[in-house]
């Protein structure tokens, strides 16, 4: 929420920091897009600390980082002050991005680990649907007001990640990695059905420990292993930063940070107009977010992405459509017509985005790697995701003045369909099984490469409404 509360109340604040701190096109970008690159060192350092002090309170250390930061942008007076608070929102964000899907991964069982880590991405559709309404309900304020206000909502999250840190217990797996074996046996009594659940998850665990020992890693740094991989873990990297990657280079960051200037293209004039039409978009995205949760571990990770990038490339070519009619052929289209198509494909796009790559794309990167190397390989995974989110967010408004803002979607719409082609050749089946079954078969090889029929099957059976679940491996 931390992440997605700035993005939903920075697609609306900036049209009033334009007006109040008078800042340039570009200037707007590097404010824009230099969240997602400087989350990085957020992402890349807090692997190794939370290794250090534990995952909750990497967790804890990131919400501070983001509280002072936001703080800083809130009561800051030029444009120098706001990027020096927007930096340091940008680590701590990095901190808790990163860490909260292991930590959820590490404390769930195999049977729901699909639903429970996907509650960061259900966590990010509510925090920038509050965002866009926080941005609707303070648009009334002057200029100099309403944005300083909209950014100041956006500290309200970090304050109950103080509190739950309290409440959560720290990570099993964290625990036995620090040979505290009778604390890691009392958190799994309280996240276990039984006693015998405690134990056979105590012994996985202690195997998957035993398995790190002798490959003496000791002796072998895990930035070592992951900079030159065996080729198992060569395709855990493939698939947990490839799928990072498309998540964001297919534009969905473009879709939720200028919005605003999407619907503006389109057509709607006013500026209260056009945050009410964010917050439709903010709507769809939530909704569709609970379709995954609940379908997630019942008809598995694959399927539903297939259904989600063939859907995102329909809806992205088709926004491109619209956006490029109302520019170039007026006549062929009412404006009203206009304006409604590009809403709805606005909308689809989140809303297919929210079925399958925004939620699995946590689960995969949390799930797939294994206990020594988790941290620093889901951190990784990160920088991808990072470095494609900030490259579409500070270059989008110059590349659409290059070559339209219709134009830009036609390019993503394009980078979406080779998503499906990653989908198919890179992304294993993990539904059901447990983080050192999902180890052991990226070991084996064979298996991680098959299956690609009936998974396409699930797919078709998906589509028609089938509600039956698959085994998919």
């Amino acid at each position: 929420m931390l992440l997605s509360a700035d993005v939903g109340v920075m697609s609306g604040a900036i049209i009033y920091i334009q007006k109040d701190l008078h800042i340039t096109e570009f200037q707007e970008e590097i404010l824009v897009g230099c969240l997602s690159v400087i989350s990085l060192l957020g992402s890349l350092s807090g692997g190794r600390t939370s290794d250090a002090i534990g995952r909750k309170w990497t967790m804890g250390l990131g919400a501070i980082i983001f509280q002072t930061g936001a703080a800083i942008m809130t009561f800051a007076p030029s444009f120098t002050v706001l990027m020096i608070g927007r930096l340091l929102a940008g680590v701590g964000i990095g901190f808790g991005a990163m860490i909260s899907a292991v930590y959820i991964a590490e404390i769930s069982p195999a049977a729901a680990r699909g639903t429970l880590t996907s509650l960061p991405e259900i966590c990010i559709n509510l925090g920038i649907l509050l965002g866009y309404v926080s941005n609707y309900a303070f648009s009334g304020l002057s200029e100099h007001i309403s944005w300083r206000v909209m950014l100041g909502v956006g500290i309200l999250p970090s304050v109950f990640i103080g509190v739950a840190l309290f409440v959560i217990p720290e990570s099993p797996r964290w625990l036995m990695m620090e040979k505290r074996v009778p604390e890691a046996r009392a958190v799994l009594l309280q996240i276990s059905e039984s006693e015998a659940e405690v134990e056979e998850r105590l012994a996985e665990i202690e195997e998957a420990a035993n398995i790190m020992k002798s490959v003496n890693s000791e002796d072998k740094a895990v930035w070592r292993e992951l900079l030159n991989p065996s080729p198992a873990v060569r395709r855990m990297l493939y698939a947990g930063c490839g799928i990072q990657l498309f998540q964001q280079i297919t534009g969905i960051d473009a879709t939720v940070y200028y919005s605003p200037t999407i619907f503006r293209d389109a057509g709607i004039k006013s500026d209260q107009e056009l945050l009410a039409a964010t917050v439709a978009v903010g709507f769809t995205k939530t909704i569709f977010i609970l379709v995954a949760i609940f379908l997630i571990d019942k008809v598995g990770r694959k399927p539903l992405l297939y259904v989600s990038t063939i859907g995102m490339t329909v809806c992205l070519f088709a926004l491109g459509t619209a956006l490029t009619l109302r520019k170039h052929a007026e006549g062929l289209i009412s404006p009203n017509l206009g304006i409604d198509m590009a809403i709805f494909a606005v909308c689809g796009n989140v809303a297919f985005f929210s079925i399958g790559m925004g939620p699995i794309c946590w689960v995969l990167s949390s799930e797939i790697f294994p206990i020594r190397l988790r941290a620093q390989a889901s951190a990784l995974g990160q920088v991808g995701g990072r470095v494609g989110s900030g490259l579409v967010s500070m270059s989008f408004l110059s590349m659409a003045r290059a070559i339209s803002v219709g134009g830009m979607f036609f390019v993503f719409a394009a980078i979406s369909t080779v998503s499906v082609v990653f989908v198919y050749f890179c992304v294993p089946e993990t539904k059901g099984k447990t983080l050192e079954q999902i180890e052991i078969m990226f070991e084996g090889g064979k298996e991680w490469k098959g299956g690609g029929e009936v998974e396409l099957e699930d797919t078709q059976h998906l589509i028609q409404g089938d509600k039956k679940s698959f085994s998919l491996g």
